[in-house]
């Protein structure tokens, strides 16, 4: 089931205010956030448009953690941070997603809870291309 209000559900001008499709998962989207204050931050979007982990069945759950923890490994992987943040929200968009946000010790807010868009670092196209392709690299090998 899709919603067609849903950036995750229906991407294209949605979803660019504010991310950047990567790759498909298992059961979810590998999204890049554009805010990269913290650099290798990532979006893992469930594929239907549903609000709660409790809406959906046991085995999808396991399916969706487990490609939370694919791209988790693949952000370690490709940007070695020192920890990474679970940010698990959809009370705006009523859309199951997972924000992992890498944490630096040499970084803004280590020790803390990450700010959800600080609206501080934005990147070139090149850039944000450079960063997909690193992370879908590391994906490959996992």
């Amino acid at each position: 089931m899709k919603d067609n209000n849903c950036a995750y559900c229906m991407r294209g001008e949605l979803l660019d205010a504010f991310g950047i499709f990567v790759c498909e998962l298992s059961v979810s989207s590998l999204i890049l956030f554009k805010e990269q204050s913290k650099r290798g931050r990532f979006i893992v979007a469930y594929k239907d448009h549903v609000s709660e982990i409790v809406n959906i069945s046991e085995e999808e759950r396991n399916a969706f953690m487990a490609d939370v923890t694919r791209a988790a490994k693949a952000i370690h992987k490709a940007f070695s941070p020192d920890k990474l943040n679970y940010g698990m929200y959809g009370d705006t968009g009523c859309h199951l997603h997972m924000h992992i946000v890498p944490k630096y010790k040499d970084g803004d807010e280590w020790g803390g809870t990450f700010q959800m868009n600080p609206q501080k670092t934005f990147l070139t196209e090149a850039e944000y291309k450079e960063l997909a392709e690193k992370v879908k690299e590391s994906l490959e090998t996992i």
